[in-house]
């Protein structure tokens, strides 16, 4: 038994010196194909290696490339800036930076209510503001007295002005005495020329009264108010005649403010004397409602 043992040692010993035996040439066989470096070699070697060195130690870092590319872009090197006192610092206004939203939205509010009054008003002061010199609610020339005189006599009795919103029927001269008791200076200019001027809306509820060429009166078609040819109340539910004019008359023309109303006269005035000459446009002389 033991003798097999020995046997078994013996044949590993010769593998592992045939494997030893291997290894050695195969490193000589590697060293023979390598070769190795002369010293000329190694010289020119290190020689390159210490050129490629002090090259790269001169040549410029990255942050240098970046410098020279932005001064490049900006046109050259930047000038120093000479030296100057600091300014005293001035802490800014609150009201300036410190705006909350809650401030912004409430100052924005503010300023829309704000140009909302403001248009609302100049609205207002517009439709108040008197028209122009040749426009209602001025003083305005209607010619010559001789020539409106006429112009009623052509209109049956009845002239319309719609640039006054007015109506002109002649005034008779015999009737003067009782209309300088009844009316206003500014209403006896136009009536000592012969003209009577009166503002067409109803002193009852504005309506506009048209005239009636059958009874020769004017008749309003609202209520059934009715007036002669001075204006003078003959029947309805009006609470006074129909409302006048300021006039004058110069060079021979006829100038009425149609900015100056003057309140008809009291029930009852009857100057004229003018009755019913035909048949009434709307209802009898006593009607209305």
């Amino acid at each position: 038994m033991s003798g097999f043992f020995i046997v078994v040692a013996v044949i590993v010993i010769v593998l592992l010196a045939a494997f030893a035996l291997v290894g050695a040439a195969r490193r000589r066989d590697a060293d023979s194909a390598t070769g190795s470096l002369s010293r000329e070699s190694v010289k020119r070697d290190k020689a390159a290696r210490k050129e490629s060195a002090a090259l790269v130690a001169q040549a410029p870092s990255g942050k240098e490339i970046e410098r020279s590319v932005a001064l490049e872009r900006r046109g050259g090197d930047i000038e120093p800036v000479a030296a100057a006192t600091p300014a005293v610092f001035v802490p800014p206004d609150p009201e300036t930076y410190d705006v909350t939203r809650r401030q912004f939205l409430n100052r924005g509010v503010i300023a829309m209510m704000g140009l909302s009054i403001a248009a609302f008003g100049t609205s207002i002061i517009a439709f108040l503001w008197p028209s122009g010199s040749s426009g209602f609610g001025s003083k305005i020339n209607f010619g010559k007295v001789t020539d409106l005189s006429a112009d009623v006599e052509k209109s049956n009795g009845f002239l319309y002005k719609p640039e006054g919103r007015l109506w002109i029927t002649n005034y008779p001269s015999s009737a003067l005495p009782k209309a300088e008791q009844a009316y206003a200076p500014a209403v006896l200019n136009a009536m000592k020329a012969g003209l009577a001027v009166l503002y067409q809306k109803c002193p009852h509820l504005g309506c506009r009264v048209p005239s009636c060429n059958s009874s020769q009166w004017f008749e309003c078609p609202c209520h059934g108010s009715q007036y002669n040819q001075a204006g003078e109340k003959k029947g309805g539910p009006a609470p006074r005649g129909m409302d006048r004019f300021g006039t004058e008359v110069s060079g021979g023309n006829l100038i009425v403010n149609t900015g100056q109303v003057i309140q008809g006269p009291p029930i009852g005035t009857n100057t004229t004397g003018q009755e019913a000459e035909g048949p009434h446009c709307i209802g009898a002389a006593s009607g209305g409602h």
